[in-house]
């Protein structure tokens, strides 16, 4: 099979080769920092400015000047993409505008040449030519969806447009003889083979050695086990020429969806299944913690579309579309044009895509499961129950949340009354903790997990929870955090200086708790303590653990 896909990828380099047709004699020129430095400076533009501002990418030097975007691209090679001379970077600046024009109509303007001149390079003048860029008319940076789901303000509205958009693209979209290839299961292993290998010299830095076997391990016997589904769908014409590329950072929100910035420089990363193309935005949407639009769009997507067999690969695709954007973060790490800081963004980014991906795969062997996330204000149980609910793909219920919901309270007013006053009466309490139970009720009842991000100090509490999950034969855990006071106390400072976290969590409300908590009884075997103090993916893995998804 990999033979076969093999050959298929050297059939396809005919194609990758039309560049030719843009030969022309060059010097060996190539962008340098005097160049990226000079490109700095608003008079480098034909067009007015004031600023001009740079951002990279492990293949892209991307300019943002006043109204208009030039990105050139880096004389880098990959294997999978290859920008190694000028022709290639010439003929892909022109088959970026082509492609991105499906989607784009009015945003891809033309193909610039950068010329060199007195200050190193410009945009305008007779000088040699340096190499190219793709000029762009600049997309408002506060609609990009990437910052409104960031910002909460990505809506469930706006899901339905990208879904409505993009099956409307899918049905437009070239499919033939020769496309339909690359859907084939031997293509998909071959891809899989690029990414195991290239990933693998950043085992032990950004994805654990045990997670990448996991990994392989899984997505093999997927392939294998499902070769006729994989068939079905190349022979029944959903693999199209897509966008490739499908994810938050390239979608901008204002009177029309854009979708801008697909993939260009390899037929195999386009000629997907459309069901891959729509997993990468799935997927980013989980990984910002909003699975409720996750599922939104899948399902105006299947609707608009028809393809409800889509169903049966999304978590297929998903591993594959978290993986990849954890290798791409990982390339970062050797880009010496990047700075320490990046890479420490980078190197974060890449693990939590990874972990994601291996998420994915823990999920099959997660049953309907209550989980509460326990523990005194400053032990760290929110931030251990968000990013439990990512990897595992489960709802979560916040206490402080749900409180200020029920009292109209905005999440991120605080309310710095005496403990046991105001919205954290006893009465207040209450009503959150009832509404709370009603709501974990609903989550079992209509098949889905959920985890409970609580103090639950008060033994009724789980109890009642404990019984929730019993009706409806759920698992139940009790994870409770205990972190040293010393962590708690600096903690609880922090959050109190920088006012964005959603708790009115104090040190005096700590003290208060912690005489209050009623200690767990020998019945409420579901208990589990955790060390709050410890690196947050060691807290992941210790839980996870526990309740029986890692070995």
């Amino acid at each position: 099979m990999i033979s076969d896909f093999l050959q298929r990828l050297a059939i396809s380099k005919k194609y990758d080769n039309i560049f030719m047709q843009f030969r022309h004699p060059v010097k060996g020129y190539t962008v340098d920092q005097r160049h990226i430095e000079s490109l700095l400076q608003p008079d480098a533009y034909p067009d007015p400015t004031d600023v001009v501002t740079l951002v990279q990418t492990h293949i892209s030097w991307i300019f943002l000047a006043g109204e208009f975007v030039y990105k050139i691209k880096k004389p880098v090679d990959f294997g999978f993409l290859n920008f190694s001379t000028l022709d290639r970077r010439r003929f892909y600046c022109h088959e970026e505008i082509r492609l991105n024009r499906r989607l784009c109509p009015d945003v891809y303007l033309r193909v610039m040449p950068l010329r060199e001149s007195a200050a190193g390079a410009a945009f305008h003048g007779d000088g040699a030519v340096i190499d190219y860029a793709v000029k762009m008319v600049r997309l408002p940076a506060e609609r990009m969806a990437d910052r409104l789901v960031s910002k909460g303000e990505l809506t469930s509205a706006d899901v339905t447009r990208i879904a409505t958009t993009v099956a409307e693209f899918h049905d437009q979209a070239e499919r033939s003889k020769e496309i339909a290839e690359y859907g084939k299961l031997d293509s998909i292993e071959g891809n899989w083979e690029e990414n195991f290998r290239q990933v693998e010299e950043f085992a032990e830095d950004t994805i654990a050695s045990r997670d990448l076997q996991l990994i392989r391990r899984w997505v093999e016997a997927f392939m294998a086990e499902n070769a006729a589904l994989f068939s079905a769908r190349a022979t029944g014409g959903f693999i199209r020429e897509c966008d490739g590329d499908l994810h938050l950072e390239n979608i901008c929100l204002t009177d029309r969806v854009s979708v801008f910035d697909c993939i260009e420089f390899n037929n195999r990363f386009r000629y997907i299944d459309t069901v891959a193309d729509i997993s990468f935005l799935l997927m980013d949407l989980e990984f910002h913690g909003r699975r409720d639009l996750s599922r939104k769009f899948l399902e105006e997507y299947c609707a608009v579309s028809g393809d409800s067999g889509a169903l049966s690969l999304v978590g297929f695709y998903s591993v594959y579309r978290a993986f990849v954007r954890g290798k791409v973060e990982s390339f970062k790490l050797k880009d010496h044009d990047i700075s320490a800081e990046e890479k420490r963004v980078a190197r974060a980014k890449a693990n939590r895509y990874f972990r994601l991906a291996r998420g994915y795969i823990l999920r099959e062997k997660l049953l309907p499961s209550l989980i509460i996330v326990s523990g005194l204000t400053g032990s760290g149980k929110s931030t251990i129950a968000e990013a439990l609910s990512i990897e595992l793909g489960l709802n979560v219920l916040s206490s402080d949340r749900l409180r200020k919901e029920l009292a109209g309270v905005p999440l991120q007013q605080h309310d710095l009354d005496d403990y046991g006053k105001g919205i954290y009466s006893k009465s207040s309490t209450e009503t959150t903790y009832r509404e709370m139970i009603t709501r974990a009720d609903a989550c079992l009842a209509s098949g889905e997990g959920v985890i409970v991000d609580a103090t639950c100090r008060r033994r009724m509490d789980r109890e009642n929870l404990r019984r929730v999950a019993e009706r409806y034969s759920a698992q139940f855990f009790i994870i409770e955090l205990e972190s040293h006071e010393e962590v708690i106390r600096q903690r609880l400072a922090e959050r109190l200086h920088q006012g964005s976290s959603i708790s009115d969590g104090r040190w005096e409300v700590y003290l208060r708790q912690r005489e209050e908590f009623e200690p767990v009884l020998e019945n409420e075997k579901e208990l589990f303590v955790v060390d709050g103090s410890a690196p947050l993916y060691e807290i992941l893995d210790t839980i996870l653990a526990h309740i029986g998804l890692l070995h």
